[in-house]
């Protein structure tokens, strides 16, 4: 303000210098709160608004409530089944174990109407996800629309347990047309549920005889570049193929409250020979240990592979 309206009075200076003053107390402000976790821009979707999403979870009664200091952001972390007018609805509360199964969902936008027309991201209309609630159960699927805004999702086979099922789109029009939004719902799935510890923070891991090393180190709050190599018998692999625009897909997801953070590639895709070496733009809004499921290409057939990593 003071670059644009300079004047020689002493008292229209002073006040200027007073609401620079202001404005950078404001953002201090904001930086505390991040680094104890009381706020942050949602990882991957990097939009900044804030808000606490354990209500709106809670009053969906979805069970598993975000924990205090999770972003908001324009996507969201994916906690709550409701958020900025559009809302995820479904009648399924639960699903059978050890069998395929479909799960029917509708995205209802402000007017409480089924919305029907979504954006393309990454060549798909709609990504759903299902992450098992100790994060040893990852599902990632494009599920088919109806012509009354019903979707279906056809799940593979889920172990016993709660599973968080997640939509991730971006309206094609209305209110909210252009923004990426997160929402989900929890399911319990039948049987005995046997949980299992979360595999100790690591660099690399293996997968259908590939070896992913991802190097990276992240803050909560702040963005950082993770890069992922691939290799197979210690040599490094380019001939990785494009899957869904570009040449590997990755998501993470928050160890505790399975908040959801989409970590945008920042390298093109361009021919069937990609690799060895994928960087990503990441943000993640708070630290612990998430879990990371990167997914890739090759010889037509898709490897995901997982590992943990450590956000400080």
């Amino acid at each position: 303000m003071s670059q644009r309206f300079r004047t020689p009075r002493r008292v229209l200076a002073a006040a200027a210098a007073t609401a620079a003053l202001a404005l950078t107390l404001a953002a201090c402000g904001t930086d505390s709160d991040r680094d104890s976790g009381h706020g942050s821009a949602m990882g991957g979707m990097h939009h900044g608004t804030t808000s606490s999403p354990s209500a709106s979870a809670s009053a969906e009664g979805d069970g598993m409530a975000s924990m205090p200091g999770m972003d908001a952001g324009s996507a969201g972390n994916g906690l709550a089944a409701a958020k900025g007018g559009y809302k995820m609805t479904s009648a399924v509360s639960a699903l059978p174990g050890g069998k395929a199964a479909a799960y029917r969902f509708a995205i209802t936008g402000p007017d409480g109407k089924p919305v029907t027309d979504f954006a393309v991201d990454q060549t798909q209309r709609m990504h759903f996800y299902a992450v098992r609630s100790d994060l040893t159960g990852f599902q990632h699927l494009h599920p088919a629309m109806a012509g009354d805004g019903t979707w279906t999702a056809p799940l593979a086979a889920l172990r016993p347990g709660t599973w968080r099922l997640y939509a991730s789109f971006t309206p094609g029009s209305g209110a909210g047309k252009g923004k990426g939004v997160v929402l989900s719902r929890t399911v319990k799935v039948s049987g005995t549920a046997m949980t299992s510890p979360l595999p100790k923070a690591s660099g690399t891991t293996t997968v259908d005889g590939y070896t992913v090393a991802v190097k990276g180190a992240p803050m909560a709050g702040m963005a950082h570049q993770l890069t992922a190599t691939v290799s197979r018998d210690g040599r490094p692999v380019t001939d990785l193929q494009p899957y869904l625009d570009t040449y590997a897909h990755l998501t993470a997801f928050h160890q505790g409250d399975l908040a959801f953070a989409h970590l945008h590639p920042e390298t093109r895709a361009e021919g069937d020979h990609g690799g060895p070496t994928l960087t990503f733009h990441a943000e993640f809004p708070r630290s612990g240990n998430w879990r990371l499921f990167l997914q890739f290409q090759t010889g037509g057939r898709l490897h995901t592979a997982a590992l943990t990593l450590h956000v400080g």
